[in-house]
């Protein structure tokens, strides 16, 4: 494994198997400055969202970076005060324009229950998915996914979505593991992709990764996201600070025992829980 291995997407599109999150990452110079160093290091997949409010500073660094469009990942995420036909296609309009690309590479659907849209989340979603087939059809989304669906809210998406999702992005992390969910999107030929995957930095405190993390002569950030790595996730770690943007990618020279992935996936509730999306208030 390198930096540079895919994951082939459900539709043929090669997906980076590392990615570099943005989450909560500042839209000013301080942000711009991080996501070039990252893909000067040699992340390739980006992950923003409408709703990280920095689309414009990926942008930008897409642009200092210099590097060539095809070798990027782009993703963005359709913000939760966004559903329906025409709105969506507005928002990946301005998306588009922040972003000052041609094409986005993967757009999810954030969260598949926002309060706004509680009581018909189920047509406002079709409706949203709906206009991402559009701008699918005519290539300016490359592919399409959802982030925080359950497999309730994925089989009502199915039954009217046309095209496939080829993503879910949930929160995983050691212990924050959701079998159910994981299973029924491979089932449907679904990638995952773990954000969060330092479970918001309550790995640092969980004395069994620390100990792993001196087995293997590795930082506890290594150790975790090599598990993730291992396991057939996509992590996407988030960092502004240059030594561990470049730490966060030294994962391809050791390996997980057995033993120790299974006790990294088994530490129910020691590194947080995901949010019901049923019940979020956002």
């Amino acid at each position: 494994m390198n930096i540079k291995d895919t994951y082939t997407l459900n539709n043929n599109i090669e997906i980076p198997k590392l990615g570099y999150g943005t989450f909560k990452t500042p839209d000013d110079q301080t942000g711009v400055e991080a996501i070039v160093h990252a893909l000067q290091l040699g992340y390739r997949h980006i992950d923003t969202a409408q709703g990280y409010k920095n689309e414009e500073s990926v942008g930008k660094a897409i642009k200092l970076a210099g590097i060539p469009r095809h070798e990027l990942f782009i993703t963005t995420k359709v913000a939760n005060s966004i559903r329906g036909f025409e709105n969506t296609m507005k928002s990946l309009d301005e998306s588009l324009m922040k972003l000052d690309v041609d094409y986005i590479d993967l757009v999810l659907i954030h969260w598949p229950n926002p309060i706004a849209f509680r009581e018909q989340w189920q047509f406002m979603n079709s409706e949203t998915w709906r206009a991402l087939e559009s701008y699918y059809s005519q290539g300016k989304i490359k592919a399409l996914g959802i982030s925080n669906f359950r497999p309730h809210h994925i089989s009502e998406l199915l039954k009217t979505a046309k095209v496939k999702p080829s993503v879910n992005q949930i929160r995983i992390c050691p212990g924050d593991v959701d079998t159910e969910t994981i299973n029924f999107c491979r089932e449907h030929d679904m990638i995952l992709e773990a954000y969060s995957p330092l479970g918001q930095g309550l790995v640092f405190e969980v004395e069994e990764i620390k100990d792993l993390a001196s087995k293997y002569n590795k930082s506890i950030a290594q150790v975790v996201l090599r598990w993730s790595l291992q396991m057939g996730f996509v992590p996407l770690p988030k960092s502004v600070t240059a030594l561990r943007i470049k730490a966060n990618m030294d994962l391809y020279d050791f390996q997980l025992e057995e033993e120790d992935l299974s006790l990294l996936t088994n530490l129910s509730g020691r590194c947080g829980k995901s949010k019901d999306p049923d019940t979020t208030t956002f």
